[in-house]
């Protein structure tokens, strides 16, 4: 005789077998309950709204694309969806945080809910994410592929900005877009930052050239805002004495730097789009000329690298003349520290570091950056 409802679900390794009897628990809404869960975990532990909002999305469209529950999904399910990610022209780092939101969820479920899904489902949780689809940091986006816009494509960019100011048919628009960007590369500021930033956080008294207070610096993983003091070096004290004197106050009223027209703060989207609308109208003016086209594009995240990279080729030449005035150099690992760089811009400059060193008996191949040329 049928009992329906009644099945014997294995169990552990020497313990005995379980009984469940009862109609089986509904998969979709036994998945919601687990997703809740998780979100719950994720606030404990500390992750903003803003993160959990996004990876409940992307953990969302993931398990759509599987087509089953997460305790079902295998690993042909998952080489699958990102085939189909990557056939839709998804760059490598929006797949791998595809697979590291499924991957994080999944986790949750082997260290919390693998019991009651074996209970309820007879399925024994194992990872289908594995060493031949994990996704690994490495992609169209690396540093290497992607490296920052060179110093002279950016004077060229900067060329084209101010001259455009001069006749634009909105003023005010032309430049705060100048300032903006002027500030991103030569302060070394995110495009978040640079929002965030309000007319009182510009201090021209503080030091030589003035300062920027960035009081919504980026931190690290879940230690919120990280507040800092940025220099405003290489003239762009002038251009921020400039802006806030004859572009702001056409910008209408609110405490935002750089703002849209009616004096709304500026989001760090718009700041994407505009810059990726600049740079289409430079590629236009190119065409225009008769010069050839093709013009280095860049995002906003771009800016910031150039600066890191500008910034550390600098100290390093100053360390070449240190060396070839017979001074100890500094230690270059704190020139390196927390800078993303485009190496092999700077990689001549480290090279006659290396060699300037050997010169002088100084030896300097620590950190290890520092090998190629020396000794």
């Amino acid at each position: 005789m049928d009992r329906i409802g009644l099945r014997v679900v294995r169990g552990e390794a020497g313990g005995a077998a379980a009984e469940v009897i009862g109609p089986a628990p509904d998969p979709l809404a036994f998945q919601e309950e687990c997703l809740r869960a998780f979100e719950a975990s994720q606030v404990a532990r500390g992750f903003s709204e803003l993160t959990i909002g996004n990876g409940a999305g992307t953990l969302a469209r993931f398990l759509a694309a599987c087509g089953r529950p997460a305790w079902e999904v295998t690993a042909e399910d998952v080489d699958r969806v990102v085939g189909e990610l990557a056939a839709q022209g998804l760059a490598a780092s929006t797949r791998r945080g595809y697979v590291q939101a499924f991957k994080n969820f999944h986790a949750f479920l082997v260290a919390r809910k693998a019991a009651a899904i074996e209970a309820a489902f007879g399925v024994r949780l194992a990872d289908p994410v594995d060493e031949f689809n994990a996704a690994r940091h490495v992609g169209a986006d690396s540093p290497s592929a992607s490296p920052p816009p060179a110093p002279e494509r950016l004077e060229d960019f900067f060329a084209f900005l101010r001259e455009r100011i001069a006749g634009a048919r909105k003023y005010a628009a032309a430049g705060r877009d100048y300032a903006l960007f002027r500030t991103l590369y030569l302060a070394g500021l995110r495009a978040d930052e640079a929002a965030m930033l309000d007319r009182s956080d510009v201090h021209f008294g503080r030091g030589p050239f003035g300062k920027l207070h960035v009081r919504f610096g980026k931190g690290a993983k879940t230690s919120g805002p990280r507040p800092r003091w940025v220099p405003m070096l290489d003239g762009l004290d002038l251009i921020v004495r400039w802006y806030l004197d004859e572009i702001r106050p056409r910008m209408g009223d609110g405490p935002a730097l750089f703002c849209d027209e009616g004096g709304g703060r500026i989001h760090r989207g718009t700041i994407r789009n505009r810059l990726a609308c600049l740079l289409e109208l430079e590629q236009a003016a190119a065409l225009a000329r008769g010069e050839p086209g093709g013009l280095g594009r860049f995002s906003p995240h771009a800016l910031p690298r150039a600066c890191a990279t500008v910034a550390s080729r600098a100290q390093i030449r100053a360390q070449i003349r240190s060396l070839n005035r017979g001074l100890l150099p500094v230690n270059m690992g704190e020139v390196m520290r927390g800078r993303t760089v485009d190496f092999p811009l700077i990689r001549p400059d480290v090279s006659q570091v290396g060699r300037a060193a050997c010169e002088h008996s100084v030896c300097c191949c620590r950190p290890p950056l520092l090998a190629v040329g020396c000794c």
